[in-house]
């Protein structure tokens, strides 16, 4: 009796390990609706660290790969006005308050989408410990997203010319 009863308790600790794992394996719900970033195509989940969701006050939602792609979407909506903004942050994925994280600039983490990175932390004393092993700036959201519009002519020039160079290396494989 007592190596049956070990045995269905054993049974049951693995069918609940499973499905523990099974429920964090799957992506977060924003990432289920907007798989892709509809500008570049980037995977969300691969860039869940970046990401950002944009709920307008129409009730439509855009998500975005990175705080790039979110700035075009909203410099395209001139009639729809943001009521929530959230970041992936950097360290947990998960997404937070964007107005309300603390945020860095620069830095030698290359940033997703742009040459200047801008990451967004829950904790400020996580974006602090950021800032002192990759350099960067603490800014707020204002400031990430005015570094954001000031970079955006640079990075859509510099996305531009990757995407020639990969499209011209994708025919010459071709040939």
């Amino acid at each position: 009796m007592g190596a049956r009863f070990l045995l269905g308790l054993l049974v049951i600790i693995m069918t609940l390990s499973a499905i523990a794992i099974g429920v964090s394996a799957q992506p977060a719900a924003d990432i289920q609706k907007h798989p892709n970033c509809k500008y570049c195509g980037m995977d969300r989940e691969k860039f869940s660290y970046s990401r950002m969701l944009v709920v307008y006050n129409d009730g439509s939602e855009f998500g975005a790969c990175s705080s790039h792609c979110a700035a075009v979407d909203i410099a395209n909506g001139f009639d729809k006005i943001p009521d929530l903004l959230q970041v992936g942050d950097y360290h947990s994925k998960k997404l937070i308050d964007a107005e309300k994280a603390t945020w860095v600039i620069g830095g030698k983490k290359p940033g997703v989408m742009t040459r200047r990175a801008k990451w967004a932390f829950e904790k400020p004393e996580e974006a602090a410990a950021f800032v002192q092993e990759n350099e960067g700036k603490l800014a707020t959201f204002d400031e990430a997203m005015k570094a954001t519009y000031e970079d955006m002519y640079a990075d859509t020039k510099m996305i531009r010319e990757k995407r020639a160079k990969r499209k011209m290396m994708q025919e010459e494989q071709k040939h």
